[in-house]
């Protein structure tokens, strides 16, 4: 385990490895900024999770929108409103689908109960997947594109979903993986080449992995406690990053939000493209 990048973020989110450029992405949604380990962007408003689009534009979640984002220019432009009628929400987790599709989900600012949702944009269609979300997490699909994964991470279960070809949910979602008699709190996640899940638990400084079928098949720790999100990345999508984060954290660890990397023997694929 390395330390990728020491800037303590409040809270870290959203890593993701731009197969073009041969970079990783990641957010600080409190402090409303985009980062890589040489360059840092400051938005208006809080920013958590994207797509790339191509080599220069990636697909950003904000507050109130979808806005395509120009990484040479800095230019914007609206994709999409998202929840801009609603104050008090914000995005947080999100993931391009292998349909080329984008799955956001929203929360409010205070954590308030049920006041979210996770949307799915594709090819100019915004609509809403579930209701009634807390804090939404974990969202990730299996390469074939047949399964979606997300969580509420109050509810400590990880749901999984049978997609249509074009990407879209078809019946309704099933517990996969359920977490509370060990009292712990999935985060984000991504899956890797063999459809496998690796899992950032809140509080628990790790992530860990499960087979399509629910089996443990390897974790990984790191120094910082509340793990939020991991991603494969590097030449050879082998090395696993994870971001953390240090809100409400008093206890002078200088790993509190720092973003980590560690050398695997697990094969990842690159994110897909989304499709506008």
């Amino acid at each position: 385990m390395t330390v990728y990048d020491a800037t303590p973020c409040i809270l870290g989110e959203g890593p993701l490895w731009h197969p073009e450029r041969q970079d990783l992405f990641w957010f600080d949604i409190v402090n409303r900024r985009l980062h890589t380990a040489s360059r840092t962007w400051d938005f208006a408003e809080m920013v958590s999770a994207a797509g790339w689009i191509s080599r220069d534009e990636l697909l950003i979640a904000s507050e109130t929108r979808l806005f395509r984002f120009h990484l040479e220019t800095g230019a914007t432009e609206k994709v999409a409103d998202l929840e801009a009628d609603v104050p008090g929400n914000r995005s947080n987790d999100g993931r391009a689908d292998p349909q080329g599709g984008f799955w956001i989900g929203t929360m409010a600012k205070d954590e308030a109960l049920g006041k979210g949702a996770i949307y799915r944009y594709h090819k100019g269609s915004l609509r809403k997947i579930v209701g009634g979300i807390t804090v939404p997490n974990a969202i990730c699909f299996a390469p074939d594109g047949t399964t979606a994964y997300f969580t509420d991470t109050t509810t400590q279960k990880i749901l999984k979903v049978g997609l249509q070809p074009d990407g879209w949910p078809k019946g309704p979602p099933a517990v996969y993986l359920d977490f509370a008699e060990q009292g712990r709190f999935p985060d984000g996640a991504v899956t890797d080449a063999a459809g496998n899940i690796w899992v950032a638990f809140w509080g628990a400084a790790c992530v860990e992995g499960y087979t399509p079928e629910g089996r443990s098949v390897a974790r990984f720790d790191f120094p910082a406690p509340q793990t939020t999100c991991p991603a494969f990345g590097g030449p050879d999508f082998t090395r696993l990053f994870c971001t953390s984060a240090a809100r409400d954290l008093t206890d002078g660890n200088p790993a509190h939000g720092q973003t980590f990397a560690v050398q695997t023997k697990i094969k990842g694929r690159a994110e897909p493209r989304v499709l506008l």
